[in-house]
This record gives structure tokens, C-alpha cells and sequence, in this order.
């Protein structure tokens, strides 16, 4: 399968796009102002400790100062990391390496901030929480740096893995890999769940990465202005290139020169083999439009997706889990009835899994298909599910078909679904999916007015509508109104108002003639 990254810069947004096969797969949007400051690392100045609190406001270069609980500190010696800090693996540095061991120890529980850290010192941190309204963002010591399979953690020897990974087997290896590769490093990590079942070179890789990566935010520390910003979180265009051209694609196609350049001087650092890889697009027409990618991305959008045979598939999004039905549609079939239901089936399968994955949906997701009779069909199905999402980066735990005919299936919910990521609620519905329907709304005018009439003193009143309800009340239910004014004794005038909400009504009183 031949897949390429598709990347469309524009100052207010970037899009990237996973193509496999002249198709679109994943979507990726990050818009300006929504960039999260999370996991930057900075060089700060203390400028003020609280034992009362057990806290300290730190200066990092933000507009609000950053605080930092004492239990996100580390008992460590800055100066002698600056002197000492090896990232080189010969045997001086790695002795050197040793004698600092104790600059990252953890605090002992009887200790206070004020014994840990002083007014004016330079510290290394990283935020753990953004800043919210007027409250500074919360900093910490422990450093962590994730890349795609693992976390490196320069400030621990751990070694977890991710408690997604269930098998044990699995467990095992995995532990078993890191602690091989990182036998002569004191630094810990923690296997994400991405990493199951993958090849211990690309871990190796990952962590030559990583180590690499915590070597320059040393040396950048050793020489920097304080407060500085050290190393920011990658903006999306490179972490399409750390996550998907490293790993699995083969081409990376952008349309911003500013950023291809940042492409190829990031490869430049980690892997310049991966240069010819990236091409500049200079075409006059959208790069999304010249590779078709707009229209998909549209259809991805709507509730109901039409499959090429007539059939389609609806997609309910729901507060605890999406519903996904299958329907025969317009197609009627060639021969039989359970032929027919089995074509539609199979054809719903893949575009399933391509919305799936392509909408990013996650969680619990429960699938309709038309009911088969034949167990052998319903076990075509079935296989044919599970092998549509083996091209899927998302964990994902798919059970048979059940007795009524639905199959059950869990997703890894990795970020926001694209739905909710370009859409808004409806105004009118505000999100439940529906609205009172103009029959009932003219029912529930009809109703209020009666109430309201008891009380009138006037000899008419004036119902203000939205322009739908009033062609209701002039056409399909014009006797409504007449009965009415017999009914109270009073005339009723009718002003259409596009102001007006759909089920939103208000009736005015006047003296008339």
C-alpha cells in the first residue's frame, strides 16, 4: 500500500492528510490560537517561594508567572548538571554521568519547598497544565519527552509499559526490549500503547531519537538567557513527520515553503535519509483540491454516507456511544434476498471502517448490520470487519456478530472525532438532533393563546412567528386560526418574523378597531 502526507498550511489553520491508495485515511487539523503550550520545556528563574502553600511561582517568559508544587520538584544540583551532564557514551562521561546520579532524586517526604528550591535560582521545567483564565500554567521537574512507541523520563529509571497493553507476553517483550537498549543509560521510560506488537529497531530508533533530543535541551540550558523556552511541543506539520513519514509513509507533499524548509532542517537532525521524501507543492490549484481530498473530508461530515450500490450507512453519535446502521438503500440485488443483504453488508463493512478511522471516531461503537440468516454469511462479515481494520493505527477489540444481529466493538479514543472538531451544535436543536415539528408548534400557539385570552382586554392580538409556522398556520392548518377567533371573540393577526426560532412565538395584545 502506497501512503503519503498530504499538508495544507495556511496562517490560520494546517491540515494534514494520511492518503493511502489515492485515498484519504486520517485528518489531522490544528488551528491557530488552539495550539496547547503543554510539555514545553523552559528555563526559569524562581521568584518567589511560599512554604505556606508549599508551592513556588516560577518566571518562564509567559505573561502569568508558572507555579510549581513541592511535589513536582526534584532534589537537583542545576550547576552540576551544567558541568557534568553527559550525552556522549564514551566511559569518561558515563563515570561523570554516575557522580550526578543523585541531581535526580526524588524529594524525601519530609522535605518543604523551601529546602529544595530558593528565590532567584534557575530551574528546568516543564508545563504539566496550560494556563487557565488569570491562574498560571502549573510546571514540574519531571521532565518527560513522548515520542510515537515511548516516553523518555531523563529524571527517572523507571520502566513502565502502558496499562492498555493487557497481554503479558507482550508486556514481557516489550520491557524486556527497553531494558536491553537502555542498559547503559540511567534514564527511564514508558512503552505507550502504540508500541504493541512493533519491531525492536524502530523502538531503537525512537530512543536513539529521544536521547538525542534531551542532549540538545541540555546543552541549550548550559548557554540560554533565563527565562528562555527550551524545547516546544512540534507543531503538527513535523509531528506528521515524526509519527507517520518516519515510521510508515512513503511521500510528504506540502504547500508552504516556510514549512517545508522547517521539514527537511528537522529530517536534517534525525534522519537526512528521509530528505527525498518531501516535495514542495507550487501549484496553482488548493494542494486538497489537486489530490481530491476536499470532498471526502465533506462526506465525512454527514450523518448519512452513501455506498456505491444504493445502499448507505447512518452514523448516530450519541453521549455514550455511536450507533452505526446499515441499510439495503435503493439497491434491490440480482438474485436473492440473503445475496443481496450479504453484497450490502460486506460493501458497508469498508466504508465503515474508513469513516471509523477517518472521523477518528472512539470509544464503544455498536454496528447494525441487516440481519443474515446464514451463520457462514454473518462469519464472512465478521472477518471481513476485523480485516478492514487491520490498516488502523487505533487500538481497536471487535466481538462477533450477537444473536440480534450487532456486532459490539471498542475503538482507542485518541482526540477529538472530526465532527465535533469542525462542527457546532445545531442552534435550533442544540445538538439533541431534532425540533418540535411547525404542526406541533402551531398546537402549542393554540393552546397559549387560550390561556392568554382569559386575561385580554383588547379586541386583537398579534401572533409573531417564524415565517415556517406562519405558511403552517395560512396553508395546512388554516382552519386553525379562525376556530380560534370564534373560540376567544377577539381577531388574530399572524406576522411572519425570520428573527423568530422555529419553536420560539410571542403574542401582543392590542386595542385594534
Amino acid at each position: 500500500m502506497y501512503k503519503k502526507i498530504i499538508i495544507n498550511v495556511a496562517d490560520h489553520e494546517t491540515r494534514v492528510a494520511l492518503v493511502e491508495d489515492e485515498t484519504i485515511a486520517e485528518l489531522f487539523i490544528e488551528r491557530k490560537g488552539s495550539r496547547d503550550n503543554t510539555g514545553n520545556i523552559y528555563k526559569g528563574r524562581v521568584q518567589r517561594v511560599l512554604p505556606g502553600m508549599q508551592a513556588a511561582f516560577v518566571d518562564i517568559g509567559l505573561n502569568q508567572a508558572a507555579f510549581i508544587y513541592v511535589d513536582d520538584v526534584i532534589r537537583e544540583n542545576y550547576k552540576e548538571i551544567e558541568e557534568h551532564f553527559a550525552c556522549d557514551e564514551d566511559e569518561e562521561n558515563k563515570a561523570l554521568q554516575e557522580e550526578t546520579q543523585t541531581a535526580y532524586q526524588p524529594r524525601t517526604e519530609n522535605e518543604n519547598i523551601e529546602d529544595l528550591i530558593t528565590e532567584g535560582q534557575e530551574v528546568l521545567v516543564q508545563i504539566s497544565k496550560s494556563p487557565i483564565g488569570t491562574k498560571g500554567a502549573r510546571i514540574t521537574s519531571n521532565i518527560s519527552l513522548p515520542g510515537r512507541f515511548l516516553v523518555l523520563m531523563p529524571t527517572s529509571s523507571h520502566i513502565g509499559i502502558s496499562r492498555r497493553i493487557e497481554d503479558e507476553t507482550e508486556r514481557q517483550r516489550l520491557k524486556d526490549i527497553v531494558a536491553e537498549l537502555s542498559s547503559n543509560s540511567e534514564m527511564g521510560y514508558i512503552v505507550r500503547t502504540a508500541a504493541e506488537g512493533v519491531q525492536s529497531e524502530k523502538i531503537a530508533y525512537e530512543m536513539g531519537f529521544l536521547k538525542n533530543l534531551w542532549c540538545n535541551i541540555q546543552k541549550k540550558y548550559q548557554t540560554a538567557a533565563t527565562p528562555t523556552l527550551l524545547h516546544q511541543e512540534l507543531n503538527l506539520s513535523l509531528r506528521a513527520v515524526r509519527d507517520l513519514l518516519i515510521q510508515e509513509a512513503e511521500k510528504l507533499v506540502i504547500d508552504s515553503n516556510k514549512d517545508y524548509e522547517s521539514v527537511l532542517a528537522f529530517l536534517d537532525t534525525f534522519n537526512p535519509s528521509l530528505k527525498d521524501s518531501v516535495d514542495l507543492y507550487e501549484g496553482k490549484e488548493p494542494i486538497f483540491d489537486a489530490y481530491n481530498l476536499e470532498g471526502d473530508i465533506s462526506r465525512a461530515l454527514k450523518r448519512k454516507v452513501w455506498l456505491k450500490s444504493g445502499g448507505y450507512v447512518v452514523i448516530e453519535h450519541t453521549e455514550a456511544l455511536v450507533a452505526i446502521d446499515v441499510n439495503t438503500g435503493r439497491y434491490v440485488g440480482k438474485h436473492n434476498l440473503e445475496e443481496t443483504i450479504l453484497k450490502t453488508n460486506l460493501e458497508a463493512v469498508k466504508e465503515i471502517a474508513y469513516q471509523i478511522r477517518l472521523r477518528d471516531i472512539g470509544g464503544i461503537i455498536i454496528i447494525d448490520f441487516i440481519d443474515m440468516e446464514k451463520k457462514s454469511n454473518q462469519e464472512k462479515v465478521f472477518s471481513a470487519l476485523n480485516e478492514a481494520f487491520t490498516k488502523d493505527r487505533s487500538k481497536t477489540h471487535i466481538l462477533p456478530i450477537s444473536e440480534m444481529g450487532l456486532i459490539q466493538m471498542t475503538r482507542k479514543r485518541t482526540r477529538k472525532p472530526l465532527t465535533r472538531l469542525l462542527c457546532d451544535p445545531c442552534p435550533y436543536c442544540e445538538g439533541e438532533g431534532y425540533i418540535i415539528s411547525t404542526k406541533t408548534i402551531c398546537y402549542s400557539i393554540y393552546r397559549e393563546v387560550l390561556r392568554y385570552a382569559a386575561d385580554m382586554t383588547g379586541s386583537r392580538l398579534t401572533l409573531r412567528v417564524n415565517p415556517e409556522v406562519a405558511e403552517f398556520l395560512h396553508g395546512e392548518e388554516n382552519r386553525l386560526v379562525p376556530n380560534l377567533e370564534r373560540k376567544i371573540g377577539k381577531q388574530i393577526v399572524i406576522y411572519p418574523d425570520s428573527r423568530y426560532h422555529m419553536e420560539a412565538f410571542d403574542i401582543i395584545e392590542s386595542l385594534g378597531k
